[in-house]
């Protein structure tokens, strides 16, 4: 199974280690699932984790380490944009990079994507999965 993860997700493992996007999270780290990724998406990882609101939530020695981790155990993975209309042109990267590498895109922010089967909330991925 292959998982590209929308940021909120992240960020929500972080603050809540018990919800349904740490448990995502952790079926990637333990190779239950194969993440993929690319540097845009990494880079907005990282942007995120570093946003002073997060600075008491996100230990900011960690993030680097982290990020290496996901590196490491994911695989890169550079889509070709494609031409469907977003509501939020940021979430593009993670559209195409899902929708390209055949992964489920799980994300806290269902609206903003068309209704497409491979784009799941982390609620719904932990029920059918």
């Amino acid at each position: 199974m292959q998982l590209v993860l929308d940021t909120n997700i992240i960020i929500s493992a972080f603050i809540n280690p018990a919800g349904n996007p740490s448990q995502i999270l952790k079926m990637i780290l333990n190779r239950r699932a194969d993440f993929y990724y690319n540097s845009a998406i990494v880079s907005e990882y990282e942007s995120v984790m570093r946003r002073a609101k997060f600075s008491g939530k996100i230990n900011i020695n960690n993030i680097q380490r982290f990020i290496d981790l996901l590196r490491n155990i994911g695989t890169s993975y550079d889509p070709i944009p494609s031409k469907i209309k977003l509501a939020d042109e940021s979430d593009r990267v993670f559209y195409d990079t899902a929708k390209g590498s055949g992964s489920f895109l799980i994300t806290g922010n269902i609206k903003h994507y068309p209704r497409e089967l491979f784009i799941v909330s982390p609620a719904d991925f932990i029920k059918r999965f």
